[in-house]
């Protein structure tokens, strides 16, 4: 790290992506970028070099698009590979032409051997570029390949395949025996392993043994998962039902939502205002988090801030996975915070 620029020691985000690849269409250095993130100028360059995006834009001679040699122009060879006697065809238009020639050079640009490694801010139109092999930088495409490498980073198990064998020699002949792996792992400490980290071997197949081997495991049945609840537990916090009793108000606002038949994604978001009984339902597309909150801005673009904040002042809901970011519903479209319980 630079001791010039002090550093945030994250993770590069979405939005940092974005404003790389904007200041790289800029023409900004890596040294003004990483200023500006305060981040080290090699981070920088690293997350350029190793999310650049490829691109091929085949730019060779008339007759032969895969001719990368920087000669193509103005070579005259014939019969270069010695293959045909009497061949009069310039090998610039042969296929075989940068592999058989001896002086064969591959056309190079300066932009993509060193910084900014891409083709971002070039002055050079792509369809007047005759680099065939090109590069460029593409926030989204970048933050995508750093999520999926940091997902498969921490994916399978923490195990070579040698300890692996060790493992699965100890626990499989015991399991055919009969024994359960609580038992297994309290006469045999060795294998240093919890009782639920081998369920889970146990249920995704990595040891010989499998969970149908298991005297007991056929008795239960698999537990129900409720994929319409929100499965993200930090948003609880403070917006409990408890939470709601506190505040001792008199009037609030109930939402849920109305599903219609199972061939239909279509659904019914339901207000109903206790002190007015009122009651109000917006037809959905989709019962998706941006959905409600596009039902959100426009109820508060129709009323105004004032009124609208008068009649949904404090909402009661249930645990929908529609409700799933009530970060986005408590904020206006002016950045007033509303209140959801």
């Amino acid at each position: 790290m630079s001791r010039y620029i002090p550093g945030n020691q994250k993770h590069l985000t979405l939005d940092d992506r974005r404003y790389i690849e904007r200041a790289l269409n800029q023409g900004s250095s890596f040294q003004d970028i990483a200023r500006f993130l305060c981040k080290d100028p090699t981070t920088i360059s690293k997350e350029v070099r190793n999310h650049r995006l490829s691109d091929w834009y085949h730019k060779g001679t008339f007759y032969n698009a895969h001719n990368f040699c920087i000669h193509r122009y103005h070579c005259r060879k014939t019969n270069v590979c010695g293959k045909i006697i009497l061949c009069n065809v310039k090998c610039t238009s042969c296929p075989t032409c940068n592999q058989t020639c001896p002086d064969f050079c591959r056309e190079r640009c300066d932009r993509l051997d060193k910084a900014p490694y891409v083709c971002n801010g070039c002055n050079k139109a792509i369809n007047h570029c005759t680099i065939a092999h090109k590069y460029r930088y593409d926030a989204k495409f970048a933050d995508r390949k750093y999520r999926e490498c940091l997902q498969d980073s921490r994916s399978g198990i923490c195990l070579t395949k040698h300890e692996l064998r060790q493992k699965d020699m100890v626990i499989s002949p015991l399991i055919a025996q009969g024994q359960s792996p609580y038992q297994i792992l309290t006469n045999h400490p060795e294998l240093d392993m919890s009782v639920r980290t081998l369920y889970n071997y146990l249920d995704e197949g990595i040891l010989t043994a499998r969970n149908i081997d298991l005297k007991r495991k056929v008795k239960f049945k698999p537990r129900k998962c409720h994929r319409s609840q929100i499965t993200e537990r930090a948003v609880f916090q403070g917006r409990l039902y408890s939470d709601f009793l506190s505040l001792g108000l008199d009037h609030w606002t109930e939402m849920d939502t109305v599903h219609s038949s199972n061939d239909s994604k279509k659904v019914l978001l339901t207000f109903f205002l206790k002190r007015e009984k009122l009651f109000l339902a917006f037809l959905m597309n989709r019962c998706t988090k941006g959905a409600v909150r596009m039902v959100f801005d426009r109820m508060e673009k129709k009323l105004g801030t004032y009124d609208f904040l008068s009649l949904f002042g404090t909402l009661l809901t249930d645990r929908g996975s529609e409700f799933g970011d009530p970060g986005a519903l408590e904020t206006g479209i002016n950045g007033i915070e509303r209140q959801c319980h």
